[in-house]
């Protein structure tokens, strides 16, 4: 283990120890898991001091990247006095900025066309969903089964370490819909929290986001040719408040889209029609498609709430009539944004899809670079810029 490696990942396990769920996996050495969890918790002004220390000695590059990114969730413990843009750059690498609602109320009017009945937008969106909800019972399940298909058409872009593989599990009352838990050893937990209504279309898109092209794709391939392979220890822990964070929501928020086709569609079509869904998933792609500018809502939201000094009240109000949420989907929303461990983490669905996006197009090499190499968020982001 090389010391600035050993240092990162003491930093990681040691800032964890504060924050539940902050490290999202880790899998390296059990000695040094097992020493950090024999240590007194650490103060947090300590840990900022191990951050800059350990960013001292690091050269301009990936880990100190992530680097940053703990020196900054440090400062937030320590109490720190951040604005929320600050925080989130500082984690993410990206400042958050707002659209104008312009371009939601666009994509509102896309959705207008194409959702029919009559009523208030709202209520036909709500009378839609409705309509395709899936049964409880057969989330989970179909998620499975789609995501057999997706793991085939995967394959074919990038061949998929041998060993590897996920198990599927139901859950209840969280924060979050799904949820990746990458065990190492080339497997994962995924965790799907079926009290959020669920539509069919919803089924395809938790298969290619928490399994195949998503979530597990990225970190069994990285375990194995990253760690396994090449020795870069760093990556046997995953951190939430990291750039590396942001991509790999950006991957999974692309990828469904790179590895299917009609053939793909068609044979999605008819797992989910063994499963009972009766509706028209073509549709259902389109209004999909339609709402994808209010991805933002979320990230919007949270500015309100902690930069802006607005109420919970006042941004569940905002997913309603911005996201066309429920008050029940739009209590969870602002649960979410409010949540001090995922708060900032809010900008790595909408600026991670649209970096990714606008990165890979429709090039499915790009998607495997992203899948097997630690791309970083400030090389997207110099990508991107220099095609606008």
């Amino acid at each position: 283990m090389s010391d600035v490696s050993g240092r990162y990942l003491e930093l990681g396990l040691r800032l964890g120890r504060h924050v539940d769920g902050l490290v999202d996996a880790y899998y390296g050495p059990e000695e040094l898991s097992r020493q950090v969890e024999s240590e007194p918790v650490a103060e947090p002004q300590a840990l900022v001091a191990d951050a800059e220390a350990l960013l001292d000695g690091l050269e301009d590059g990936w880990l100190r990247d992530q680097a940053v990114g703990l020196r900054t969730y440090a400062g937030v413990l320590a109490g720190e006095e951040l604005v929320y843009s600050d925080e989130v750059e500082g984690c993410y690498g990206v400042r958050p900025a707002r659209v104008s609602t312009d371009v939601y109320a666009a994509a509102l009017d896309q959705l207008d066309r194409l959702l029919p009945g009559s009523g208030s937008l709202m209520e036909r969106h709500e009378a839609w969903r409705q309509s395709q909800l899936v049964p409880e019972e057969h989330v989970v399940p179909a998620v499975g089964d789609v995501a057999v298909l997706l793991r085939e058409r995967t394959n074919a872009v990038v061949e998929l370490p041998g060993g590897e593989g996920f198990e599927l599990e139901e859950e209840h009352d969280e924060p979050w819909w799904a949820f990746n838990y990458y065990l190492g050893g080339l497997r994962s937990r995924v965790e799907v929290n079926v009290d959020i209504p669920t539509v069919w279309d919803d089924v395809v898109e938790l298969a290619g986001h928490e399994i195949y092209p998503g979530h597990h794709t990225e970190h069994a391939l990285k375990e194995q040719l990253l760690l396994r392979e090449a020795g870069r220890l760093e990556e046997c822990i995953q951190l939430v408040p990291t750039p590396a964070a942001l991509v790999s929501e950006g991957i999974a928020e692309v990828g469904r889209a790179v590895v299917s086709d009609e053939e793909v569609l068609e044979e999605i079509e008819t797992i989910l029609r063994s499963h009972g869904m009766a509706g028209d998933l073509s549709q259902a792609h389109a209004i999909r498609e339609a709402r994808r500018p209010l991805r933002r809502v979320m990230l919007d939201a949270a500015l309100l709430l902690h930069e802006d000094g607005g109420s919970a009240e006042e941004a569940k109000s905002y997913f309603e009539r911005w996201h066309l949420d429920t008050p029940e989907l739009a209590a969870h929303g602002v649960r979410f944004v409010s949540d001090p461990t995922w708060r900032a983490y809010a900008i790595t669905y909408s600026a991670g899809g649209e970096l990714c996006r606008a990165w890979v197009g429709d090039d499915k090499a790009r998607l495997a670079r992203l899948l097997t190499e630690h791309v970083r968020v400030r090389d997207l982001l110099a990508a991107v810029s220099s095609t606008t």
